[in-house]
């Protein structure tokens, strides 16, 4: 039986997870609710039911899940104020400000015994399921490094995002997903993050930023968001023990050069502007091997799927809250690295 989804917020991410419910096979929209008339009337003209306050829909006993789907700086409230009127509960990311404001919403969670998860719907994008697949494979050995960039040129939305008081920002809107699937990708404790911000075309809030991050092996990932780069460079780039991987971005394939021998007998010189190497010069086939890897099958659904199945104790939830928790640490670090302009170093048994 399907569950009922009342959403709060109807701006884009809102009038996106309404228009994925009318489709969906496990949950049915039983309407919507926003503070702005224009948006009520929107979703009115679209045919979909709106509630006229939250507590309308707190009061809607036929409502399984609320959906938060509200600037950031209001989600605590909202998420809290749901799950002790005995909903269970979606948030969208990032799922609050701080570490301290989650571990109030998941105490809430827990005094109430509702299912509480967020939104981290990045892990189910095609780019990330390729990276994905091949690092758990090993086909290409062992991950030395991780690059992974988003880079775009119309800057921030000129809307709350760029206002630092509702939680604008890169870190907090693009960030968020990054990092969440880099902690999928190298499941070890982070023993430093080291972020520089830029503040190109906004000066409240970041408009983008580079993050290092520094894993318990010594592997290491690179984290970049920008919104004035006119020409971007690879969405990923994976250095392995046995290989390199490159996606150049989400709507190409993964293409891999596998390592087949280290030496060959003759490396011939390369001629460049001034001079010649042998250390820089490009290997070929007879050491690599050169193909690209099919995209994965992904469904946006099967997040929902997976949280009305937790619901009935079909399935265990997919979007851990501890792992929700880490992401917000290393995006607390990461500003208070840009702050300050030192690399943030954690103690054994403090690591992320």
């Amino acid at each position: 039986m399907k569950k009922n989804l009342a959403i709060v917020g109807y701006g884009g991410q809102g009038a996106w997870h309404a228009a994925h419910a009318l489709k969906s096979d496990v949950v049915s929209l039983s309407g919507i609710y926003d503070i702005k008339p224009a948006r009520m009337k929107a979703a009115e003209d679209a045919g979909i039911h709106t509630y006229a306050s939250l507590e309308d829909i707190l009061a809607d006993k036929s409502v399984d899940i609320v959906l938060c789907a509200t600037p950031n700086d209001v989600h605590k409230d909202i998420v809290i104020r749901a799950l002790e009127s005995g909903k269970n509960v979606i948030c969208e990311k990032p799922v609050t400000m701080t570490v301290s404001d989650f571990d109030d919403m998941v105490a809430a969670a827990e005094k109430s015994g509702m299912h509480f998860t967020v939104h981290q719907n990045r892990r189910w994008d095609v780019d990330f399921l390729a990276i994905k697949g091949l690092v758990e494979s090993g086909e290409i050995g062992e991950v030395i490094n991780i690059e992974s960039r988003i880079h775009g040129s119309r800057g921030i939305p000129s809307d709350w995002r760029c206002l630092k008081a509702y939680g604008g920002g890169m870190i907090l809107d693009w960030g968020v997903h990054l990092i969440d699937q880099m902690l999928c990708l190298i499941k070890e404790k982070v023993v430093s993050v080291y972020c520089e911000t830029t503040n190109i075309t906004k000066t409240e809030v970041d408009d983008g930023f580079n993050l290092h991050l520094t894993f318990e092996s010594g592997k290491r990932a690179t984290i970049e968001v920008g919104t004035y780069n006119f020409l971007p460079l690879p969405r990923f780039y994976v250095q392995m023990t046995s290989g390199t991987a490159v996606i150049d971005d989400w709507r190409r394939n993964c293409r891999v050069a596998k390592l087949k021998a280290w030496n060959e007998k003759e490396v011939l010189p390369v001629q460049t502007a001034a001079g010649i190497t042998k250390t820089m010069a490009p290997r070929d086939e007879i050491t690599l091997d050169f193909y690209e890897k099919d995209r994965p099958e992904s469904d946006v659904h099967d997040f929902y799927r997976n949280f009305t199945r937790s619901l009935d104790g079909k399935e265990e939830q997919l979007i851990k809250l501890p792992e929700v928790r880490r992401v917000l640490r290393v995006m607390e670090s990461a500003f208070r690295s840009a702050e300050t302009g030192n690399a943030i170093h954690f103690k054994r048994g403090d690591e992320i």
